[in-house]
C-alpha cells in the first residue's frame, strides 16, 4: 500500500487550519501565474477577484489530501480495522486497485478504482472528497 498527501484531517477544525493555511499559497499561485501570463496591474486588479483566489485555494487543498493506494483486498482490510459509517465507491467492482481518503471527521471514506492510471483515480478521489464533504465544512 502506498499513501500521498499532506492532509488527513481528523476534526472539522483541523480541516478548517489546513484550508486557512493554504489561503496564503494560493495567492502566491495565482500572483505567479498572472505574472507568467504577463498581466499588468490593472488587468490583473479587473481579473484577479476573490473568488479567483478561493478557487485556486481549494484546487490546492483538494490536491494535497493524502490518498492510500492499494489492492482490492488492501482496502476491504483498511476498511475493516477502522470505524468507518460510509464508503463512497467509484469505478467498477472488478477492477484490481483501489486508492482512498478517508474523510475521518465524518467517518466516510471516498474510494475509486483503477487499473492504469492511479493518479487520475487520486484526483478523482481528492474532487470527490472535498466537494462532497469538505466543502460544506469549510
Amino acid at each position: 500500500m502506498n499513501t500521498a498527501g499532506v492532509y488527513e484531517p481528523e476534526t472539522v477544525a483541523a480541516a478548517k487550519s489546513a484550508y486557512e493555511e493554504s489561503g496564503p499559497v494560493a495567492q502566491i499561485i495565482v500572483k505567479e501565474t498572472t505574472r507568467a501570463m504577463a498581466f499588468d496591474s490593472a488587468e490583473y486588479d479587473e481579473r484577479v477577484t476573490g473568488d479567483v483566489v478561493e478557487t485556486a485555494r481549494d484546487a490546492l487543498f483538494a490536491s494535497l489530501l493524502t490518498t492510500y493506494h492499494g489492492s482490492r483486498e488492501e482496502f476491504e482490510s483498511w476498511c475493516e480495522q477502522r470505524s468507518v459509517d460510509e464508503i463512497e465507491r467509484l469505478g467498477g467492482k472488478n477492477v484490481e486497485n483501489v486508492v482512498w481518503h478517508p474523510v475521518v471527521c465524518q467517518d466516510t471514506v471516498v474510494s475509486a478504482s483503477y487499473q492504469h492510471e492511479p493518479e487520475a483515480a487520486a484526483a478523482t478521489v481528492r474532487r470527490r472528497a472535498f466537494g462532497r464533504h469538505y466543502r460544506e465544512m469549510l
